[in-house]
């Protein structure tokens, strides 16, 4: 599966792609992201428990959905009052751009068919990025598993003591543990707004969802949030037209 003959099957276009890359730091950046996320576990266990979600329901989630800002939308939408039809609704459509991440790997890696239910599992922002930035197939394919094993064994693990520990700690509002949800939730958006629409995108994301909140039942804003992806492709797209007839303009006259 991981064989080194690979390698030379990964799509070319860059001088670094045929330069091998060596294992263990390949492991060892991939354990580094894998621990870090998979802690994050434990304040989904506690949040899902202070949500009112039972310690089965809880580890569920975990276990089967696996998508953790999807998982935080869900449990912080049922906090909310949400109904768990919209709630799960808003959850399913945060989770979509996992399937995006798929298209992208599978080719990227192409695992043998029987290991491909077992990967598609795997796939979240975490093993996208760490196998999208690696020179090699081999080294893509180490980076995905080892950090797609990591990151589930440690974020199941710790999923089921912060819902255990829950009970013990009491009202999470006391603790402030009530915040740990959204907070976890921003520091794994931040990195991703990279780009100048992506940045417009989460702003109108935040004002729609804001501004709608006292006006719409519970989870209802962060489904009509989604249309801000819409919104700014669609500004972004006629700023590129706007700045394309202007040059054209200017060429002419320069004519």
């Amino acid at each position: 599966m991981l064989e080194q003959k690979d390698d030379s099957q990964f799509p070319a276009g860059r001088p670094s792609d045929t330069e091998p890359e060596d294992d263990r730091a390949v492991v060892r950046d991939a354990l580094g992201v894998g621990v870090a996320v998979g802690l994050s576990g434990f304040a989904f266990g506690v949040t899902a428990a202070g949500a009112g979600l039972s310690l089965p329901q809880t580890c569920a989630l975990s276990l089967f959905v696996f998508t953790g800002a999807s998982q935080f939308a869900l449990v912080g939408a049922l906090a909310a009052g949400a109904n768990p039809l919209t709630a799960a609704a808003g959850a399913f459509f945060l989770g979509v751009r996992n399937a995006f991440y798929g298209l992208r790997l599978a080719t990227l890696l192409r695992l043998p068919r029987a290991l491909r239910p077992l990967a598609a599992h795997m796939v979240i922002d975490e093993t996208a990025a760490v196998a999208l930035a690696r020179r090699t197939r081999r080294g893509a394919r180490i980076g995905f598993i080892v950090t797609g094993v990591s990151v589930f064994v440690l974020w199941n693990l710790t999923t089921l003591l912060g819902a255990l520990g829950a009970g013990a700690l009491g009202d999470t509002e006391t603790w402030g543990l009530d915040a740990a949800g959204p907070a976890v939730f921003l520091a794994l958006l931040a990195p991703m707004l990279r780009t100048g629409v992506a940045r417009v995108t989460a702003a109108l994301a935040v004002a729609l969802g804001l501004g709608l909140l006292p006006l719409l039942p519970a989870g209802v804003p962060v489904l009509l949030a989604a249309l801000a992806a819409p919104a700014a492709l669609l500004l972004g797209g006629r700023r590129g037209r706007t700045g394309h007839r202007a040059e054209r303009e200017q060429g002419e006259e320069q004519r």
